[in-house]
């Protein structure tokens, strides 16, 4: 892995990525199931692991689920926050994730906690495989916040949840999530300090949008302290 001068984090972190990366690639340990947020869960080899990192813990215990509406995520990797959004009150839930193994995973723990009547998983690069008049109360995704240049090329699909090539991804989430929001509608990102913030703001304002952040919480992995953050995305005016 190589980042560009500008991008790069200190080095520090940048084992830190490193690290994450090798945990989810090469774990013998890695379960088939783990427990999270007082529930079991299943765990396909391949797919981006809540147990590695508390993003997953947090944004979803930290989340608006709008009772009764419909709820996005993008991203869906093991489907945690997709479930718990159903078992929360939405009447519908649509779940989207690039990697094929994810959507599996997802659907199997709408199964496993009986709202697989709720939760419609789908294989996705972000929205494009949704009706374009869908609409959502809520859209979220707990980004792949590591800013990696344009060269960069993805080894595994665990590295897609991880690294954002010159944040397109990014770029793409905020012109097109903000549209397919309902009336009120909020659109968010799950975000942490490893990632390119004051970039993040710019693409922000090119879509005429500003960032405020709803929560934030420091852990630390190592000796590293890391801030997850669950950001709102509205409208600048």
């Amino acid at each position: 892995m190589e980042l560009s001068a500008k991008s790069r984090p200190a080095e520090s972190a940048c084992d830190l990525v490193s690290r994450l990366v090798e945990r989810h690639s090469r774990d013998a340990d890695r379960p088939t199931e783990f427990d999270l947020l007082g529930l079991r869960w299943d765990l396909l080899p391949g797919v981006f692991a809540p147990i590695y990192t508390a993003s997953t813990e947090l944004f979803s215990e930290w989340m608006p689920y709008p009772a009764g509406g419909r709820f996005l995520e993008v991203g869906c990797g093991a489907g945690v926050t997709a479930v718990m959004a159903a078992l929360r009150g939405c009447d519908r839930v649509d779940a989207l994730d690039i990697v094929a193994d994810a959507v599996r995973n997802t659907t199997m723990n709408a199964a496993r906690h009986l709202v697989a009547d709720r939760v419609q998983a789908r294989h996705s690069d972000l929205f494009e495989a949704l009706n374009p008049q869908n609409r959502f109360d809520v859209i979220y995704w707990n980004s792949a916040v590591v800013l990696a240049p344009a060269e960069f090329s993805y080894t595994s699909d665990v590295e897609r949840a991880i690294f954002d090539r010159g944040y397109r991804a990014h770029r793409r989430y905020l012109s097109e999530g903000a549209a397919r929001l309902t009336v009120g509608g909020r659109l968010l990102l799950g975000f942490n300090t490893l990632g390119d913030r004051d970039r993040l703001d710019e693409l922000a304002h090119e879509a005429g949008l500003r960032i405020t952040e709803r929560r934030s919480l420091t852990h630390h992995a190592g000796d590293i302290p890391v801030t997850f953050q669950l950001l709102d995305i509205v409208p600048a005016r």
